[in-house]
């Protein structure tokens, strides 16, 4: 991947607004290179009937009250996850293949259907063709977290843009993807097959992490030292994710906690008083 010169002190799109899309063009053509030329299989195998182990269920409501943004872009999210719902519902991750979302759903493009959405990108939520399938890379990262596959590629938003209403996830426990420079990406260095199988309902996007085989371990993601803090007018948010590894075949006793990833945003709202410079730690499962 082009990296930028360490002389060049901020990010080249900073410069001149037709550098960005430069930037993105020579991104978007390394990502395809690196598909067309890898040396490791690309998961490409789907099965609609269920492989017999469940990993993790979750579900995530699909039209939320948002401040200031149409509700009509809410409603084109949900027919955004249609289309990609049905590219990757029934996808295997056979051992030693890589699952990449963007390889798998293609570009959100309007002759495929893709509608303007919400989409998060340069420190505001605006509207985007194919804005709101980030749901669906969100949910599938949280599922991954619960299994043995290695996250060899994860990016999380730079900025929080609404306050918390009826979170029950950890901050910044999410995957945000952006055709195809940032993907998600799972690798299977296990000798089990996994199956992902997601879909709609009325209220929800659901998702479901399948295996070939019971394993012995199982996990439970958490925060610790999740702050929010100001400094010059300017607020923050930042927090650690970590998990357990719980073996089942001795009781569900705890064997390790594993450090995941260290998550830093900028928070475009004031959060309350309370919050500011006080840390908390969360549990979930």
């Amino acid at each position: 991947m082009l990296n930028r010169p360490s002389w060049i002190k901020k990010p080249l799109s900073a410069y001149h607004p037709w550098l960005l899309k430069l930037i993105i063009f020579i991104r978007r053509f390394e990502r395809h290179l690196t598909w067309q030329f890898s040396k490791h299989p690309f998961a490409n195998k789907c099965m609609k009937s269920d492989l017999p182990h469940r990993i993790k269920k979750h579900q995530s409501v699909l039209v939320r009250k948002l401040d200031s943004v149409n509700m009509q872009l809410q409603y084109n999210k949900i027919d955004n996850l249609k289309i990609v719902t049905n590219q990757l519902d029934g996808i295997l991750i056979q051992p030693g293949e890589i699952f990449s979302f963007h390889k798998l759903v293609g570009k959100p493009t309007k002759k495929r259907g893709f509608k303007h959405g919400i989409e998060l990108s340069r420190g505001e939520a605006r509207p985007g063709i194919g804005g709101g399938i980030c749901q669906s890379s969100n949910l599938i990262y949280w599922l991954a977290l619960h299994s043995p596959l290695d996250i060899i590629e994860r990016h999380h938003h730079s900025f929080d843009p609404f306050p918390d209403q009826g979170r029950i996830l950890p901050f910044a426990s999410g995957a945000t993807v952006m055709y195809n420079y940032r993907d998600l990406q799972l690798k299977n260095n296990t000798g089990q097959t996994f199956q992902l199988k997601l879909w709609l309902d009325k209220k929800c996007l659901n998702g479901d992490l399948r295996c070939s085989e019971f394993l012995q371990y199982s996990y439970s993601v958490y925060e610790e030292n999740h702050r929010f803090s100001e400094k010059n007018g300017q607020y923050f948010r930042s927090n650690e994710l970590w998990r357990r590894k719980i073996d089942k075949a001795a009781g569900g006793i705890t064997v390790d906690h594993e450090f995941i990833v260290k998550n830093f945003a900028d928070v475009k709202y004031k959060p309350n008083k309370e919050k500011l410079n006080s840390t908390s730690s969360v549990g979930n499962n």
